[in-house]
């Protein structure tokens, strides 16, 4: 199932990262880890934030994903089912 990962950093933990030089290592093992079809990174409401839209094979995967944001960088997780247009196209052509 296609699923965009929202990820809204700590700033102070963030910042720890930035300035030890370990934030592009995460982030580069995340991307190796979770393998996005895309990646955004943006601030929303005045934090540090990330999107990642990916194939979820199975919800025992949420940990492993999710934990390195928690954990590292104190983030607020949301996983959301998401469609993209053919996938819309698909389910609401099935609506008869």
């Amino acid at each position: 199932m296609r699923v965009m990962l929202k990820a809204t950093m700590d700033t102070d933990k963030a910042n720890e990262l930035i300035r030890s030089g370990k934030l592009p290592e995460l982030m580069r093992e995340t991307m190796d880890r979770v393998k996005p079809e895309s990646a955004y990174f943006t601030a929303h409401e005045g934090s540090r934030t990330c999107y990642l839209v990916f194939d979820m094979q199975d919800s025992s995967q949420m940990p492993v994903i999710a934990e390195p944001f928690f954990m590292d960088l104190g983030a607020r997780v949301e996983f959301s089912p998401v469609m993209n247009a053919d996938d819309l196209s698909k389910g609401l052509s099935q609506l008869g």
